[in-house]
């Protein structure tokens, strides 16, 4: 029972970090200030940005689950870290329309997070 317990809490721990590096290095990736904007309410960043963390949290779930060290998920949530930014960057073209608040761009940029975050993470298991 000790031994699942300190798993779990190394798991859960290293998966908190890796998020919390993740959301960092996305924020300084975007060419606007997210918490600042989300602090004046514009909606479309708080979309575009909890897209980004459901794509890299759904891989980061299944590398978890289907890796067998701490070591394995961290190089998986690399992976996937690079994945999530190289969708903002190739949809870069919505950044400007995104800080002006604009949702429907915001929803665009978000599915595609979301969606390439489902496809990575089942790839996981393969």
């Amino acid at each position: 029972m000790l031994n699942s317990i300190i798993a779990f809490l190394s798991y859960l721990s290293a998966s908190i970090l890796l998020l919390t590096v993740f959301v960092i290095i996305y924020v300084k990736f975007t060419p606007y200030k997210d918490f600042e904007l989300i602090a004046l309410n514009n909606s479309a960043i708080a979309i575009t940005l909890s897209g980004a963390i459901l794509g890299f949290t759904f891989p980061l779930v299944a590398s978890i689950y289907y890796t067998q060290s701490i070591i394995e998920m961290s190089v998986w949530a690399a992976i996937t870290g690079i994945v999530q930014l190289g969708i903002f960057l190739a949809l870069r073209r919505y950044a400007k329309k995104i800080e002006e608040g604009h949702i429907a761009s915001s929803v665009m940029v978000a599915t595609f997070s979301v969606a390439i975050g489902l496809l990575n993470a089942v790839c996981i298991s393969h």
